[in-house]
């Protein structure tokens, strides 16, 4: 297993099948553009590659609060259903958790939708802690986006 960030255009749309078992909302054609947006505003693209295809991913973010100081923002974290229960994302967890001590940050923080239970078992193992309630309010004449099940 190995875990490299994705950056070029191939490398991006190489993810697309993982993510959109996070994310179904997101269509295969309109996948790259919205990763280069998010890109602009700091997101970076993990992938974990077995087997010679990825296999899990992680989109993430390094940030700053006046709450946390200094972390790392996990916005999306799957692993493909058929690789599930092999280690991988364990072993994406322990990426992020180095590539956050190199960045100098003190946290790992992420959301998880309340529905998610087999993910929360994840964190639980992986030693998280539930620390607070994710609270949210649509706008009123907010253009409608891509939007899939945390």
């Amino acid at each position: 297993m190995q875990v490299t960030e994705a950056r070029t255009d191939a490398e991006i749309l190489e993810c697309w099948p993982v993510m959109a078992q996070l994310r179904p909302a997101v269509q295969r054609p309109d996948f790259v553009g919205l990763v280069r947006r998010q890109f602009a505003e700091g997101y970076r693209l993990a992938c974990l590659r077995a087997e010679g295809r990825v296999t899990a991913l992680a989109g993430f973010r390094i940030l700053h609060s006046l709450y946390w100081g200094r972390f790392c923002y996990v916005d999306d974290l799957v692993t493909d259903n058929a690789a599930r229960s092999r280690g991988h994302g364990a072993a994406l967890m322990d990426w992020l958790q180095n590539l956050a001590r190199t960045e100098r940050c003190t946290r790992l923080e992420l959301d998880s939708g309340v529905q998610r239970w087999e993910a929360h078992r994840f964190y639980l193992r992986e030693r998280m802690a539930i620390t607070c309630f994710h609270f949210s309010l649509t706008l009123d004449g907010a253009e409608p986006g891509p939007r899939a099940a945390r």
